[in-house]
């Protein structure tokens, strides 16, 4: 049996990370006490999968420029293997990510080459192990979302399809969205995403609500520092995250995302999973960056030394 890969559709986009001390008023400016361009977005979850073992594969555009070099380099080092051709008519994307003192980030983003590229999709031939990631990012391209729901049609519907919508739900074409989450077999999403996705003013209304708005097997729904609440067989259930000092939750959730979509990968339960996935997050948010995903013998210790306590 061939080892379960996650093919991720996505959107690798190079972050430059400015730390501030708060958001300036409109018109307002700020000094920022650092500025660093660091490899983000859809390398985020990559990393954090293929950092707890899972062999990851990226089909999503990549430009020619500074930006395309740098997204190139680092999934070589994470061992990420990408399946399109260098766009030559333009570089990488890049956002603006802003981090606030009390660890809140706010993005500003430039699109670039990594809107294109996923018509190498119909070049692959999944298997029911492997898991394929959709981002929200790439259904407000309309051609990209094409091509992405086209090759979902043509799929299998044994082959695990996860769902991340991130922050632009709210712009995202609702025939798009519906269309995506029909197909989707792992909805994961923050509690803001899932009230967005519900039409509620609250978490707890936001739980009651998605049962009705995706008929996907499994639903995780992360809380932040409490950790995350599943979706799955008609009941909800809550694990519980773990204590630590968060300095930047810049790629958190792709952390968990990511590790979650690993240990499901190997078999493990949705409970052990999801808390394995809050292991990673609480460790990833410990430290500046977006892509601070700990290895797998990081997240190992962790849920050894919190078996002890």
């Amino acid at each position: 049996m061939s080892a379960a890969r996650l093919i991720h559709t996505g959107q690798v986009i190079v972050d430059l990370v400015m730390p501030i001390e708060r958001l300036p008023p409109p018109g307002g400016d700020t000094l920022a006490m650092d500025a660093t361009f660091e490899v983000g977005g859809g390398f985020n979850v990559m990393a954090a999968a293929s950092r707890d073992g899972m062999t990851v594969v990226y089909a999503g555009g990549h430009g020619q420029g500074r930006f395309g070099d740098m997204a190139r380099e680092a999934m070589r080092g994470e061992r990420i293997a990408w399946l399109a051709p260098v766009d030559e008519t333009r570089d990488t994307g890049f956002c603006v990510a802003l981090v606030d003192q009390a660890a809140e980030r706010t993005f500003i983003t430039h699109l670039g080459a990594e809107i294109g590229g996923r018509d190498v999709l119909h070049r692959l031939a999944p298997t029911p192990q492997d898991h394929v990631l959709v981002s929200g990012y790439t259904l407000l391209h309309e051609r990209a979302a094409a091509t992405l729901i086209d090759w979902l049609r043509r799929q299998p519907a044994s082959l695990p399809v996860a769902f991340d919508p991130g922050p632009m739900i709210g712009d995202l074409c609702p025939q798009r969205l519906d269309e995506i989450l029909r197909r989707t077999t792992l909805l994961s999403c923050n509690a803001e995403e899932a009230q967005a996705l519900t039409a509620t003013d609250s978490l707890a209304a936001a739980l009651s609500a998605l049962p009705a708005r995706t008929q996907a097997p499994l639903v995780v729904v992360r809380d932040g520092p409490r950790g995350c609440h599943l979706l799955a067989d008609g009941q909800q259930h809550h694990v519980a995250g773990f204590d630590t000092r968060a300095v930047d939750t810049n790629g958190a959730g792709d952390a968990h995302t990511g590790v979650l979509l690993a240990a499901l990968s190997r078999g493990q339960t949705p409970e052990q999973a999801a808390r394995r996935a809050n292991a990673a997050a609480a460790i990833a948010v410990s430290r500046h960056g977006p892509a601070t995903a700990p290895a797998s013998s990081e997240i190992d210790a962790l849920l050894a030394e919190q078996a002890k306590a």
